[in-house]
C-alpha cells in the first residue's frame, strides 16, 4: 500500500476475536486511522545503504528521534521490530498522560501535544461533545495532553508520512548474533534474524526492552537496588502501609499466592514492577462491544479478587480517566485490578518467545478480570452492573481486534552508565551538570510482589508514589554508555537509572525528549567525528535552549 493511501482515513472492519461479542460495525461517522502499524513515510526502503541514524524501537521516543535526524538534513531508518506496536504507550491506551507542569514540554515533544490540541480543534473529530464541553481541551493552554490512542495515531501517521521517514517493519534484532562492532567499540552494523543486516554510523535504542544496548556490550541492570548503593529512601523492598489505598485489607488468606518470607525494606533484588494494558473503555453504546469470557478463562486466577470484594464497598477496579468521545485510559486501580502481578519477572531477559507467553498471558489476565467484574456471581450485583455498561470501543485499535497491542512495560533493563539517576537527582538533593530536557512525575512504583504476613494475611509489596518537589534535569550522560562499551550507541528510554529514579523518569513525553536530544547528538557527533561521550556539552546545550529543550 502506498504511504498516500496509509494517510487517507477511512473505516476498517476485521474479524472478531474469541475475546470479544462479534458486533464491531463502526459508526459512519467516525474515522479511524487506516493501517497505521505499517505506516512508512517511503515507498521503498534501501536496505543496503548505510544511514547516519539507526533508530531501533518504534516507540514514540523513536518516532520522535527519527523526525529530529530527518528534519535535521540526515539519513534515518526507524525499525519497528517485529510484534512491538508503532508509537508505543503513546498510541495504546495512555492518554492520560504522566505529566504535572506542561512548561517542562519543550521541542518536538511539545509539538505533538500542540498537534494532538489542534487535532481536537477540529468538529469532524468529535461524535460525542465537542471542544468546548471537555475540560481536558483548555486547561493547558497551547498543548492537550487528554487525548484518544486514534488521535496519537493519526498525529504520528502524519508525521512519519510528511517527513518521508522510512520505517522497516516486520524485522526484529538478532539476539545471538546481532550487534557488529569495530575496534573502536562502535556498532557497524546490526543483523536481524532473518539475516538482513543494516548497516549505520549513529545508532539509536529506543526500545522498551533495551535488546540493541544489550547486545552491544553494554553494562545494564533490572529489578531493584538497595537503598544503600545509591543512597536512597525508597528503593528496593518496600511494604505498604495499612492505610494506603493499595493495601490489601486483613483477613485475605490465600497461601500459594505470595511468599511466605520477605526481605527487609530497602533490600536488593531482581524483581519488577507489574505491567498491565492501558485500556480504551467506552460506555457509548453505539461504539461499545462487549468483553467476552476468553476461551482460555481460568478462575483461579481472581481468587483475590473474590476475595476483596467480599467486603469492598465502592465499584472502581480499574482507573476511568475521561477521554474526548465518552472513552477512558482505564489503568489499575487498587490492591487488586489490572496489573498481573508477580507474571513478569523474566520479561526483561527473556527471549521473544518467552516475552510472547508473557504478553499473552497478561492479555489473557486481564480480559478476564473485566469479564469477571461484570459476569461472575461471586462479585457483587452492584459492582457486575456498573461493569456491564462498559466494553471496547470499535473505533480504537481496529487493527487488533479493540485492544492495545502494547502491554505496559513499566520497567525493564536500564543502563549502568558513567552517571546514573537516582532518587536524590530526582528530589533536587543533586543536580546534574549537564542537563538535556526535564523531568517532574513522582517516582512511582506498581506493586512488585505480594507475601503472607506474620498473621497470615496476604499484602502486597513495592507499590509507592514519592513526590519530585520540581522539575527536575536529566544528565546527558545518562543516555550514552561508558566509551569503553560503546561510542556511538544511545539508550534513551532504556536509560542509566536506579529503580526508584526510573519511576519518576519512565513518562512516554520524557522518552519523547531524550528521543529528540539522542539524535540531537547523534547528529552533532557524526558533523564533528566525535565519540557520543566526547560530544562537547556546550554545543549541544545551545541547540537544545534553541530548541526549548532546556530552560536555562
Amino acid at each position: 500500500m502506498s504511504k498516500i493511501k496509509l494517510y487517507c482515513s477511512s473505516l476498517l472492519i476485521v474479524c472478531c476475536s474469541v475475546f470479544f461479542s462479534c458486533s464491531k460495525e463502526i459508526p459512519p461517522e467516525i474515522r479511524v486511522p487506516v493501517n497505521f502499524d505499517n505506516t512508512t513515510g517511503v515507498d521503498k526502503i534501501d536496505k543496503a545503504k548505510e544511514y547516519d541514524v539507526v533508530v531501533y524501537g518504534g516507540t514514540s521516543a523513536g518516532i520522535i528521534a527519527a523526525l529530529e535526524v530527518a528534519q535535521s538534513g540526515k539519513t534515518v531508518l526507524l525499525i519497528k521490530p517485529s510484534d512491538t506496536a508503532l508509537g508505543g504507550m503513546t498510541t495504546n491506551g495512555l492518554g492520560v498522560t504522566d505529566v504535572l507542569n506542561t512548561e517542562i514540554l519543550g521541542g518536538l515533544t511539545r509539538d505533538f501535544y500542540q498537534k494532538i490540541k489542534e487535532y481536537y480543534s477540529n468538529s469532524q473529530n468529535w461524535f460525542l461533545g465537542n471542544a468546548s464541553t471537555y475540560r481536558r481541551y483548555s486547561s493547558n493552554g497551547d498543548v492537550m495532553i487528554w487525548f484518544e490512542p486514534k488521535a496519537a495515531q493519526f498525529v504520528l501517521q502524519d508525521l512519519i508520512i510528511k517527513n518521508a521517514i522510512p520505517v522497516l517493519h516486520s524485522e526484529r534484532l538478532d539476539l545471538k548474533n546481532g550487534v557488529k562492532k569495530n575496534m573502536l567499540n562502535a556498532i557497524t552494523s546490526i543483523k536481524m534474524e532473518s539475516g538482513l543486516v543494516i548497516k549505520g554510523k549513529m545508532f539509536i535504542d529506543a526500545s522498551y526492552e533495551g535488546d540493541l544496548m544489550a547486545k552491544s556490550g553494554v553494562s545494564y541492570t533490572y529489578g531493584r537496588e538497595s537503598n544503600s548503593q545509591y543512597n536512597e529512601r525508597v528503593n528496593g523492598v518496600q511494604r505498604l502501609h495499612s492505610w494506603e489505598r493499595n493495601e490489601l485489607p486483613d483477613g485475605i488468606f490465600i497461601y500459594g499466592l505470595g511468599s511466605l518470607t520477605l526481605a527487609p525494606n530497602g533490600t536488593s533484588d531482581k524483581k519488577i514492577q507489574a505491567y498491565c494494558y492501558r485500556m480504551c473503555l467506552t460506555n457509548v453504546k453505539e461504539n461499545r462491544r462487549t468483553i467476552a469470557k476468553p476461551f482460555d478463562y481460568d478462575e483461579d486466577d481472581y481468587k483475590i479478587l473474590f476475595e476483596y470484594v467480599k467486603n469492598y464497598a465502592g465499584n472502581y477496579l480499574c482507573d476511568f480517566g475521561p477521554l474526548p468521545n465518552g472513552k477512558t485510559d482505564s489503568n489499575n486501580f487498587g490492591p487488586i485490578s489490572t496489573d498481573y502481578v508477580g507474571k513478569n519477572y523474566n520479561y526483561p531477559e527473556g527471549n521473544y518467545a518467552e516475552r510472547q507467553r508473557i504478553t499473552e498471558e497478561h492479555k489473557r489476565y486481564q480480559i478476564g478480570f473485566m469479564w469477571t467484574l461484570a459476569n461472575h456471581p461471586k462479585i457483587p450485583e452492584r459492582i457486575r452492573e456498573f461493569y456491564k455498561e462498559w466494553g471496547l470501543p470499535k473505533d480504537e485499535f481496529v487493527e487488533s481486534d479493540n485492544w492495545p497491542k502494547q502491554l505496559y512495560i513499566r520497567e525493564g533493563r536500564r543502563m549502568i552508565s558513567d552517571y546514573v539517576m537516582t532518587e536524590n537527582n530526582c528530589t533536587g538533593k543533586i543536580v546534574v551538570s549537564q542537563p538535556v530536557t526535564l523531568a517532574d512525575y513522582p517516582m512511582d512504583s506498581h506493586i512488585v510482589q505480594r507475601y503472607i504476613d506474620s498473621k497470615g494475611n496476604l499484602k502486597n509489596e513495592g507499590q509507592l508514589m514519592a513526590t519530585t518537589p520540581k522539575p527536575y534535569p536529566i544528565d546527558y550522560r545518562s543516555i550514552v554508555p561508558k566509551s569503553t562499551e560503546c561510542t556511538n550507541l544511545f539508550v534513551p528510554v532504556c536509560l542509566s537509572a536506579s529503580h526508584i529514579a526510573m519511576g519518576s523518569i519512565r513518562m512516554e513525553p520524557v522518552y519523547m525528549a531524550l528521543g529528540q536530544v539522542a539524535a540531537i547528538a547523534a547528529v552533532q557527533s557524526l558533523e564533528k567525528g566525535k565519540k557520543t561521550q566526547e560530544l562537547s556539552y556546550e554545543v549541544l546545550k545551545t541547540e537544545l535552549l534553541r530548541k526549548k529543550m532546556i530552560l536555562q
